[in-house]
């Protein structure tokens, strides 16, 4: 058997056929679908096949080392009151722009037909209850894509407001 063959042969099959093939080389259905991981298992045992298996003496120790492994068969569930806090807190420094109004300056935006209004603070932008590091992330909660947030508001570069 010419292993290198083979395995090129493996890698053209669809993962129906690979699915044959692994119940032909193992004697029992295997429920994977993924193609890479079903032609290496099969290519991993048809060398084994032809060129021979773990030899005696490394099947004990990998029995041994098995043994004395706490193996889990499945992720712990964790209940959602468990998890681990996400949310970071903290002091959000946010560069001076020119094109940024003074803190408690009120930018308003009307989008599809609702009017937004963001406060400026000294370290980010209110919008909604929230604070934000940048426009842009305010224009992207707004809207729900990536928006500049300097063009959203219309906040141009001679710190004018064109909105």
């Amino acid at each position: 058997m010419n292993i290198g063959k083979e395995i090129a042969i493996l890698r053209r099959m669809t993962v129906v056929e690979l699915r044959k093939k692994h119940a032909e080389v193992f004697g029992e259905e295997t429920r994977s679908g993924h193609r890479d991981y079903l032609v290496k298992r099969i290519a991993w045992r048809l060398q084994s096949l032809a060129e021979g298996d773990l030899s005696e003496r490394a099947r004990r120790r990998t029995e041994e080392l098995a043994n004395d492994a706490d193996i889990r068969m499945r992720a712990p569930k964790m209940p959602a009151t468990d998890a681990p806090e996400r949310t970071r807190t903290g002091a959000i420094h946010v560069p001076q722009d020119k094109r940024v109004p003074m803190p408690g300056a009120v930018l308003t935006r009307d989008y599809k037909g609702k009017t937004f209004i963001v406060t400026v603070l000294r370290n980010g932008f209110e919008y909604d209850g929230k604070v934000y590091r940048s426009l842009s992330a305010v224009a992207k909660a707004i809207t729900g894509t990536h928006w500049n947030g300097y063009h959203f508001f219309g906040l141009l570069k001679d710190g004018k407001n064109h909105a």
